[in-house]
């Protein structure tokens, strides 16, 4: 693919046009690979020549994740012999999607990072220690690793989990920044204090973190990122936002004002319930069409992730637009009690109660066909007095009271954390 790594500071409407360019080459792909989208063109009368810019796009039918797994192998637009690499989805919220990468695609991976990272203001003089796993299909590991190739940095492969090992390759080695599970900042921070490292004298003075929520919609820190903060706090946290399906990230600029587009690699539309453009500052599910993918390109993919987006220009230069943390996921929504709210909510509230060690949440619907919530909290002594405490709490942040169930925090740990994972399972629905 041909790369201008300068789009992203050029002004708005340079963009646009410059999107929309690759809009056309995209249908023009699609109409001629993909089975799917062969046939949504012909049972909707669509004349794919007739899409050139981005309001055309709102003409077009949605796809979602139940399309990518009735109709898996439909989405393929190369010939087998051309695959180099197979992912899956984590498959938290349901069954796993299987994703091909060609050649191509995955010299697309390594740029996206690449343009990830240097977003993130690191550069061939870094050494980035890797906190997530290479393997179990996962995408994100390999494109870490690839990016980093590409910037020319440094790679320390340690990995998930294992707060010793992490440390001792800090020591040794001494990495710049990491690529992180926010939560996992923590644990070794505990390791830290238990074992007399002096963490805010490490090298690593940067976390580009996954997976979990850093910030507010507002982008203020919140209660997991000040809890990072508080104690590592010679640690600059960024975010960066991402999905197996769209094959690209959005990743927070050090002026820490949202995660930015990249305009060569995705177009995003951010919508409401009824499929209509979401207000500037509002919540809408982020939807996606990826540019320059080769293997399983993708049209107006609804991600199911609720977040905000921004339009304004940031102060690092770029006119890109930027994107809030994850609100919540379209299907998590709970109606409890005459409040609606998104599992987020909750954990920020739990995340800010040191004697809870684990926690995980449990939605289902009860006898009058309504919402019931029970928190499982995991702490070392449960009793009537702080069960009331912690239903205080929620009332007083987020207007409700769930219901509370105590287990030890290793039980909950085994639930939340299976073998069958890459990701810790913080929410299950029953509904």
């Amino acid at each position: 693919m041909k790369r201008n790594t300068h789009i992203q500071f050029e002004s708005a409407d340079t963009i646009k046009k410059f999107q929309e360019k690759l809009l056309a080459e995209n249908i023009e792909y699609l109409a001629s690979r993909s089975p799917f989208y062969q046939r949504m063109f012909a049972e909707n009368n669509i004349d794919f020549r007739k899409i050139r810019t981005l309001e055309d796009l709102r003409s077009l039918p949605t796809t979602d994740k139940a399309d990518l797994q009735k109709h898996n192998q439909d989405f393929i637009c190369t010939d087998r012999s051309e695959v180099i690499d197979y992912v899956t989805t984590s498959g938290t919220l349901g069954v796993p999607v299987t994703s091909v990468l060609t050649d191509n695609d995955l010299n697309r991976l390594a740029y996206n990072e690449y343009l990830s990272f240097t977003t993130a203001g690191c550069s061939s003089a870094d050494v980035m220690q890797l906190m997530t796993t290479l393997d179990r299909r996962f995408m994100a590991g390999l494109a870490y690793y690839l990016g980093a190739r590409l910037l020319g940095a440094g790679i320390v492969r340690v990995g998930n989990g294992i707060p010793q090992l992490q440390w001792d390759s800090i020591r040794t080695v001494q990495p710049t920044f990491c690529m992180v599970v926010p939560s996992f900042l923590l644990k070794l921070i505990e390791y830290a204090e238990h074992n007399g490292v002096d963490y805010n004298a490490s090298s690593i003075k940067k976390a580009i973190c996954i997976g979990e929520n850093l910030r507010n919609p507002d982008f203020s820190l919140n209660t997991l990122g000040r809890r990072i903060h508080e104690k590592w706090h010679a640690l600059q946290l960024l975010s960066a936002y991402a999905s197996t399906e769209m094959q690209a990230s959005f990743t927070e600029c050090e002026r820490q004002n949202g995660g930015h587009l990249q305009p060569e690699l995705i177009i995003a539309e951010f919508l409401d319930d009824d499929g209509n453009p979401a207000r500037e500052g509002e919540p809408g599910e982020v939807t996606v069409t990826t540019l320059g993918v080769t293997g399983m390109p993708l049209l107006r993919f609804r991600t199911g992730d609720i977040c905000c987006h921004y339009t304004s220009p940031c102060a690092c230069g770029r006119n890109t637009l930027r994107l809030s943390s994850v609100v919540g996921r379209k299907g998590q929504l709970i109606k409890f009690k005459g409040t609606t709210l998104y599992p987020p909510a909750l954990y920020d509230v739990l995340d800010n109660i040191p004697q809870i060690k684990e926690y995980m949440i449990d939605v289902y619907t009860n006898d009058l066909g309504t919402d019931e919530i029970v928190v499982r909290v995991g702490c070392e002594h449960p009793s009537e007095k702080f069960e009331k405490e912690l239903k205080d709490l929620f009332r007083s942040r987020v207007r409700v009271a769930p219901a509370i169930r105590f287990d030890s925090p290793e039980y909950i740990a085994k639930l939340k954390y299976p073998e069958t994972s890459r990701k810790a399972v913080k929410f299950v629905d029953r509904r």
